[in-house]
C-alpha cells in the first residue's frame, strides 16, 4: 500500500511539473524518461532468453510444452480481441487520411521493391551466428536459440556438467532480477519523468492536434481492452479484476508511460512475482513469451 501511494504521489508530481511549461525542465524529464526506458529495454532481452532456457531446463520439455500451449492460446485470443476492437473503432470513428504535414514530418514509406517477402523474413529469423542476434536485438532469433538450448538441456542426462550449466544460468537470472529490483526501487523518479513528459505533451496540444481521431481510436481501443476485454478473461478464470489491477499497478503505470512492452517486461515479471504471488517459474516463462508474441503481432 505504501509503495502504491508513493507511485501515485510521483504521478501527481510529474503531472504538475509537466504543466509548468519550462523548456529546461521538460528536457530534463525527457532525458530521465529516455534513460529509464533504455535501461528496462536493456534488461528485457536477457530476461526473455534466460527465462525460456531455465524454464525448459528445470520443467522439462513436457511440462514447458503444456504451459506454452496455454500461454499461446491466451495470447492469441487477447490479440485477436484487440484487433477486432481496433477494427470496429476504426470503422466507427473513420479517421480518414493523415494530413500532409503529419506525413512529411514522419518517415517516408520505403520503396515496394526494397520490401522483404515473408520467406525472407522467416529466413532472417533463423540465426547463422550465435552472437549476431544479441547485437541486432532480434528477439525472435533469440527466442529460437533459447528454445533450442533449453530443450537440449532438458534432454541431457542428469550429470555434474549439466547441473553446473543450469546452476550458472540460474545464477545469471538471479543477478538479472537483482538489477531489475534495484531499478524498480528507483522507479518513482522514472514515473515523475514519464508523467511530466506526457503532461507536457498534452499541454502543448500534441495529443489534441489534427490527428486527434487517430489518437481517439488508439486510446479508445486501449480503454476497451483494459477495462472490458481483459477483465472478462480474468472473470472467466475466476479471478477478481480489481484485485489483479491493484497488485499489478506498477506494471500498468510503466506500460502506460513507456508505451513499450519490452521496457515494461522486467517490471511486469517482478510485480507478478512479488505482489500477485505468481510462481517465479511460471512468470519468468509465460510473460516473456506473451511479450514477444505481442511485439511481433
Amino acid at each position: 500500500m505504501k509503495k502504491t501511494l508513493i507511485w501515485i504521489g510521483a504521478l501527481v508530481v510529474g503531472a504538475i511539473l509537466g504543466t509548468l511549461g519550462f523548456s529546461w525542465l521538460n528536457e530534463v524529464m525527457n532525458f530521465v524518461a529516455t534513460v529509464y526506458t533504455r535501461l528496462f529495454q536493456l534488461l528485457a532481452v536477457p530476461t526473455v532468453v534466460l527465462a525460456v532456457i531455465t524454464t525448459f531446463a528445470t520443467f522439462g520439455s513436457k511440462g514447458s510444452g503444456r504451459i506454452f500451449g496455454h500461454t499461446l492460446t491466451y495470447t492469441l485470443l487477447t490479440t485477436f480481441a484487440a484487433a477486432a476492437v481496433g477494427a470496429v473503432l476504426y470503422v466507427l470513428v473513420a479517421p480518414g487520411n493523415l494530413p500532409a504535414e503529419a506525413i512529411s514530418n514522419g518517415t517516408q514509406p520505403s520503396d515496394i521493391s526494397t520490401q522483404t517477402s515473408y520467406l525472407d523474413h522467416i529466413i532472417s529469423i533463423i540465426p547463422n551466428n550465435i552472437v549476431k542476434p544479441f547485437f541486432d536485438g532480434n528477439v525472435l532469433s533469440l527466442l529460437m536459440l533459447a528454445f533450442a538450448i533449453g530443450f537440449g538441456l532438458s534432454k541431457l542426462p542428469e550429470t555434474e556438467n549439466k547441473g553446473a550449466v543450469v546452476k550458472f544460468l540460474l545464477g545469471l537470472q538471479e543477478l538479472l532480477f537483482l538489477l531489475i529490483r534495484g531499478l524498480i526501487w528507483t522507479l518513482p523518479l522514472g514515473i515523475i519523468a514519464f508523467a511530466a513528459q506526457l503532461s507536457a505533451q498534452v499541454s502543448a496540444g500534441v495529443i489534441a492536434d489534427s490527428i486527434g481521431k487517430y489518437v481517439l481510436v488508439v486510446l479508445g481501443g486501449n480503454v476497451i481492452q483494459f477495462f472490458i476485454i481483459l477483465p472478462l478473461f480474468l472473470l472467466a478464470r475466476g479471478l477478481n479484476p480489481l484485485y489483479v489491477l491493484s497488485k499489478m499497478m506498477p506494471a500498468v503505470l510503466m506500460a502506460l508511460f513507456t508505451k513499450s512492452s519490452a521496457a515494461t517486461l522486467p517490471v511486469t515479471m517482478n510485480t507478478a512475482e512479488s505482489r500477485l504471488g505468481v510462481s517465479s517459474k511460471v512468470a519468468r516463462f509465460v510473460l516473456p513469451i506473451c511479450t514477444t508474441i505481442n511485439m511481433k503481432s
